[in-house]
């Protein structure tokens, strides 16, 4: 005996955990990635050999798998399907946030991971079985994007595997994720840049966004008057957590309220927004512990949304301001904002929306209201223009889009979407933006707002709608969005010396919201 005393596996584990969020999770069901001894219970090895351990159960990265198999075998939504998932596991706080970072890093940047993972497995990835590739991915962003020490990474994920896919797939995923962690993050990102054949391929595997995407964010910078070398900024923009924004909806409550209400309810710090007037920022937590947001008395929205729909309420207008149209409504957000600045101005809000169970989401969103302010529809946004021809002093047309301005938010779409889906989209949003010309009354103001930079859906579609317009006798000119958004925000976005206004997550922290101010003439 020395003297000295040994530590007992509590304090083992203790320090375990410091350095792997899952620690508490394992230890709660019994089992830890550093218990290597068998329970003399456990089933013996069919050759007469040591029992074998049984994979342990890690419920925060079951749930984080469970979502990955949705999001892509079923086309799920990561925002929609995970919080049922915490919710019906009773994960806590700590391991609930474990579940969700390893589920949105890893669908961010599961581009990455496949060009590191090719190095690492024996044939082409699109021969592994699905769910076997996704645990792969997840024990890669354990090592590589996560603060988890790659041991315990490699031990969790393996036993991952064992219980969903099977022993032999464990024994894969074991080799292959041990030779990933023989290189550290810097290491992967320079060998994937040194075997890229250009910068475009380049930025596309270390940045994970598909190249054409890539491409569509160089031309959205320079179309916008911005630095091409501001590119890989926006692209590790798009790989971060946004954070979480709430707007105080008017003459329902105050910012200031707010701010008190969430940081009683959700103890966590609030701060007033930066560009929007109405927001307040949190930097993270539960919104819905927060009685105003259950109520309907605020929301969470970005600050560029919230500022898009302020841009079209503040905006001056000569005559007539009674009647106010959300055409494309759902799910709510901006409609909200709306009708509670049309309340306090004596005006009403028609929030139009052509998908009956997103009408629904809007009823919802605006049911703080008083009755009479908002009256919902559920129709095709395309008829307005022939069926109520300048019935509307104020229009937003906040058009369905690609949106690749919401990629931190979204992370599954950027594998989702195509080119394809950005011309046919583009096609819609001209005619959505024609039939709100047509609604608006003379004298009237048409904001058109889009969740995306890609041209093609922005600043393309207002110049070709205009002179259409204006080749069949209408008339309409672009007034200067980035003046209104100075007028109104606390601090002016990044680009608000152009007329139309397009919002970066790089420089202004928000969505990469795009927003057009026109009044028509004719």
């Amino acid at each position: 005996m020395t003297g000295r005393a040994r530590p007992d596996r509590s304090d083992h584990d203790r320090r375990r955990g410091a350095a792997d969020p899952g620690a508490g999770a394992r230890r709660r069901n019994g089992s830890g990635a550093g218990q290597r001894r068998p329970d003399r219970s456990a089933r013996s090895d069919r050759r007469g050999g040591a029992p074998r351990r049984e994979p342990a159960d890690d419920p925060a990265r079951r749930i984080a798998l469970e979502a990955l198999t949705r999001v892509h075998r079923d086309g799920a939504f990561a925002n929609l399907i995970l919080p049922p998932l915490l919710d019906a596991e009773r994960l806590n706080r700590r391991d609930a946030g474990f579940a969700t970072a390893l589920t949105y890093g890893t669908l961010r940047l599961r581009g990455r991971y496949d060009a590191v993972l090719a190095h690492c497995v024996d044939r082409p990835l699109d021969e592994l079985d699905a769910v076997v590739l996704d645990v792969l991915r997840l024990g890669a962003h354990q090592i590589l994007g996560m603060r988890v020490a790659a041991h315990g990474a490699v031990s969790a994920t393996v036993d991952l595997a064992a219980r969903a896919a099977g022993r032999g797939s464990a024994k894969l995923v074991n080799a292959v994720l041990r030779r990933t962690a023989r290189r550290d993050t810097d290491e992967w990102l320079a060998l994937l840049r040194r075997e890229a054949p250009d910068e475009t391929t380049a930025l596309s595997r270390t940045h994970s966004h598909p190249p054409w995407i890539v491409k569509a964010m160089r031309q959205a910078l320079t179309a916008n008057g911005r630095d091409q070398a501001e590119l890989a900024d926006l692209l590790a923009a798009d790989n971060t957590d946004p954070r979480v924004v709430l707007c105080a909806r008017p003459g329902l409550i105050t910012p200031e309220q707010l701010a008190r209400a969430a940081r009683a309810a959700a103890h966590e710090k609030a701060s007033p927004g930066e560009h929007s007037p109405c927001a307040v920022v949190l930097p993270g937590g539960d919104p819905g512990r927060i009685a105003a947001v259950r109520e309907g008395r605020a929301g969470v929205e970005d600050e560029a949304s919230q500022l898009t729909a302020l841009i079209l309420a503040e905006a001056p207008l000569q005559g007539r301001d009674e009647h106010w149209l959300d055409l494309c409504a759902g799910p709510g957000g901006k409609a909200a904002l709306l009708g509670a600045r049309a309340a306090q101005r004596g005006a009403r809000l028609t929030a139009n929306e052509i998908a009956p169970h997103r009408a629904d989401l809007v009823r919802a969103a605006v049911s703080a209201l008083n009755p009479g302010v908002v009256e919902v529809r559920c129709g095709d946004g395309r008829a307005y223009g022939t069926d109520e021809p300048g019935g509307f002093d104020r229009i937003l047309v906040d058009a369905p889009c690609s949106g690749l301005g919401s990629l931190r938010r979204r992370p599954e779409a950027r594998w989702r979407r195509t080119p394809k889906d950005v011309t046919e989209l583009a096609a819609l949003q001209r005619e959505l933006l024609t039939s709100a010309l047509g609604a608006v009354r003379r004298g009237g103001l048409v904001a058109y707002v889009t969740c995306s930079p890609h041209v093609l859906e922005t600043e393309l579609v207002v110049r070709d709608v205009l002179r259409h317009w204006d080749k069949n006798g209408g008339g309409a000119q672009i007034l200067h969005a980035g003046d209104a958004a100075t007028r109104i925000a606390p601090r002016p976005p990044a680009g608000a010396e152009r007329p139309m206004l397009q919002m970066w997550p790089h420089a202004d922290g928000t969505d990469a919201m795009f927003c057009a101010l026109l009044r028509r003439t004719l």
